[in-house]
């Protein structure tokens, strides 16, 4: 690992010593929790150093944000953690703005599969065109700095093609086929004697291969359509098909509409293709209206239908410069449950100190007729900025149900942003 973090250090070095800007933030945070078993009770202390760094010349940039935790009271598993969220190599909008690339460990956003893996990714982009391919590897747990040794069972490559040419409209096709490989290992099982004998479970690779197209209209100020279909090229069948609008021509008032059909998205190769498992359709409407800048009150109904049975879902809420109220109720197949949640939050001496304040009250039950599970949760917090570059964050959190009982942790955090051209 020291090698590892003196290599990374000197690469950073260089980098940095040839830049024309640099800037990011560092972040140092304390978060203090208690644990409990049979008999006794223990405190943690996790403490967490996290970097955000891009260094800059020209169109060519090397960004990174990373993650250093470990436990001050305990030697907890795998810790210490060094994470790499993000460590790449871009070049952007090269050749008149055509190309864009990145190379090293990148965040990939796709319809289907989103996450972060070690890889390339090249975006051509000509006149009203775009092509976005991705081609990489899963990462190792933990985040680890790490290549994975069983790329070929790893894989991720996706392309999407989106199509901008037409007036308030845009239109996107993509394809990810994405591979994992599933750990080997041993167990106990029964011969023909019925004597035990250990036996090793090896899996095959277990893979996600969808088709998607997604369509969006925006008539700013008036009307917004999106929808999204997904297709599994390995069962053969519909995944996914959702709509989503907004309808804002009338003054002050606001209308949407959702409509979502999901099937369980299950690896291919998986046990869990075996089950007889259902699909689900889920339509909620909602209706919005502002009475000034300052408030704007919110109503959403939803209905769900199962395979056997239906849930219904309905949620009121008002939005305020001072904070949030919403209610939330539950009923049918899903179980009967309320929820209401607080959060307000107001700055003081041109943000100099910011405090706020959160509560939320929980109670569900399976059916009508069993007993209920109550939860409350609240945090307390205040941001002390006292320069633009440096602010301070301290929260307390409580909360409390038949499992976590009066569960209180206690979050510091400390925040510097810096931007210098070299």
């Amino acid at each position: 690992m020291k090698k590892k973090l003196l290599v990374i250090l000197f690469f950073l070095l260089q980098t940095i010593i040839s830049s024309q800007n640099l800037n990011g933030r560092f972040s140092s945070s304390i978060y203090s929790f208690e644990r409990h078993d049979v008999t006794e009770s223990y405190n943690y202390l996790r403490t967490f150093q996290s970097l955000m760094l891009n260094a800059k010349y020209g169109k060519f940039a090397l960004k990174t944000r990373l993650n250093y935790e470990t436990d001050a009271k305990y030697n907890l598993v795998d810790d210490s953690r060094l994470r790499f969220y993000n460590l790449y190599f871009e070049g952007r909008n090269l050749f008149n703005n055509l190309v864009t690339f990145k190379v090293g460990r990148l965040s990939l956003f796709n319809n289907v599969s989103s996450g972060t893996y070690d890889g390339g990714n090249l975006l051509l982009n000509y006149d009203g065109y775009k092509l976005d391919l991705f081609y990489g590897s899963n990462v190792p747990a933990y985040q680890k700095l790490e290549i994975n040794s069983d790329w070929a069972n790893n894989y991720v490559f996706s392309g999407k093609f989106d199509i901008n040419t037409i007036d308030n409209f845009r239109i996107g096709l993509s394809y990810i086929d994405k591979n994992y490989s599933t750990q080997s290992y041993e167990t106990i099982r029964f011969d023909e004697n019925y004597d035990p004998i250990k036996y090793l479970i090896q899996n095959s690779s277990n893979q996600f291969k969808y088709a998607s197209a997604d369509v969006s209209y925006n008539l700013r100020n008036a009307l917004n359509i999106y929808t999204r279909y997904d297709f599994d090229l390995n069962f053969y069948k519909t995944s996914r098909f959702e709509l989503n609008g907004r309808y804002d021509q009338i003054e002050n008032w606001g209308f949407n509409l959702y409509y979502n059909y999901r099937a369980p998205q299950i690896r291919y190769n998986s046990i869990f293709a075996v089950f007889n498992y259902g699909n689900t359709h889920e339509i909620e409407a909602g209706v919005d209206y502002k009475f000034n800048p300052n408030f704007t009150i919110t109503g959403k109904f939803a209905n769900v239908i199962y395979k056997d049975d239906n849930s219904q879902r309905a949620t009121i809420g008002l939005n305020t410069k001072f904070g949030s109220v919403s209610y939330r109720k539950t009923f049918g197949y899903a179980g009967e449950l309320d929820a209401l949640s607080i959060y307000t939050a107001k700055s003081f001496f041109d943000g100099f100190i910011t405090p706020s304040i959160g509560l939320g009250y929980t109670t569900y039950k399976l059916s009508a007729d069993d007993e209920a599970n109550n939860i409350v949760s609240l945090l307390g917090g205040v941001n002390v900025r006292p320069w633009n570059v440096l602010s301070f964050d301290l929260q307390g959190q409580y909360f409390n149900n038949k499992i976590y009982q009066n569960d209180f942790r206690i979050l510091f955090k400390l925040n510097y942003w810096f931007n210098v051209n070299l």
